[in-house]
């Protein structure tokens, strides 16, 4: 098989640039041809894109949505598809998605939205979220990686500074889930399956996110949880994805799904290589 690995061409620095060495390495353990190709390199015309080779398939590990869905519609598999990476990329459409079918997840609300050049004239709607949401609670910025654009709001007025700041970018309210202060656990999944997982916690931050400062180390997890990260990659549509688990009161809780999770961390710290999976796994589909 012959596939193609599509990365971002603008982003490089060694968190990123790392995750094409372990593929290169794991197409060739498993006697696939892989090529890594920047989404500079193909530039969308009107017939669609140029090949020189069209591949059988290609793992998409960026979110240029728009070049995703030109290779499907120019009938090439696509591992995740755009609809997933878009799905997975909004937090509000994630939100969506994991409600449709039930999946448990913190108390969640989404903000109106407004126009960039309006901004918000009023803040009536925060009546509504502060009754249904107590202080303290959570604000995220619809799109955003590694636990930045995330904020504990403690009050009106830090939530309303918040908002003037980030107004136009498009944001949610979550119920900030006590219990998991500064620890979550991510799950990989791949295919219908959890390959591993790493508990992440931080002494210092409300996030447990590595980025923010977070630490890591293996984790098991309990047959519930692995069911619930397998939901909740379907429920976006994902062939293989991050799932954020938090510790509910009760239950686990999913907090957030990633379509392209970074997963060096997890190889560093359980040894599992995601890579490897992911290679399995498409070989394992074919052509689609």
């Amino acid at each position: 098989m012959f596939g193609w690995l599509v990365v971002n061409g603008f982003l490089h620095n060694n968190k990123f640039d790392e995750i094409p060495v372990l593929f290169q390495k794991a197409a060739e353990k498993f006697s696939v041809s892989l090529r890594t190709v920047q989404n500079s390199e193909v530039v969308i015309n009107t017939e669609g894109v140029w090949f020189e080779k069209k591949p059988d398939f290609v793992i998409f590990w960026d979110k240029d949505i728009l070049l995703a869905r030109c290779l499907e519609h120019m009938g090439v598999r696509v591992y995740n598809s755009s609809d997933c990476i878009d799905i997975c990329d909004d937090k509000r459409k994630t939100h969506l998605a994991l409600l449709r079918e039930g999946i448990p997840m913190p108390e969640t609300m989404i903000a109106p939205m407004t126009y960039e050049t309006v901004g918000f004239t009023h803040y009536d709607f925060l009546d509504s979220v502060e009754e249904r949401l107590s202080y303290p609670f959570v604000m995220k910025e619809a799109f955003g990686s590694f636990g930045k654009q995330v904020y504990l709001i403690e009050n009106r007025e830090k939530l309303i500074k918040k908002i003037e700041a980030v107004s136009t970018y498009g944001f949610l309210f979550q119920e900030f889930i006590e219990e998991s202060r500064g620890r979550d656990i991510r799950l990989q999944v791949v295919g219908n399956e959890v390959i591993g997982g790493m508990y992440r916690y931080s002494e210092t931050d409300f996030r447990a996110n590595v980025t923010a400062g977070g630490k890591i180390r293996n984790y098991e997890p309990s047959e519930k949880e692995c069911q619930l990260a397998v939901r909740a990659a379907k429920a976006v549509g994902a062939d293989f994805a991050g799932v954020d688990l938090l510790f509910g009161k009760d239950r686990p809780l999913v907090c957030e799904v990633n379509s392209n999770a970074h997963f060096k961390n997890l190889m560093d710290c359980s040894g599992v290589n995601t890579a490897e999976h992911i290679i399995k796994y498409v070989c394992g589909k074919g052509e689609g």
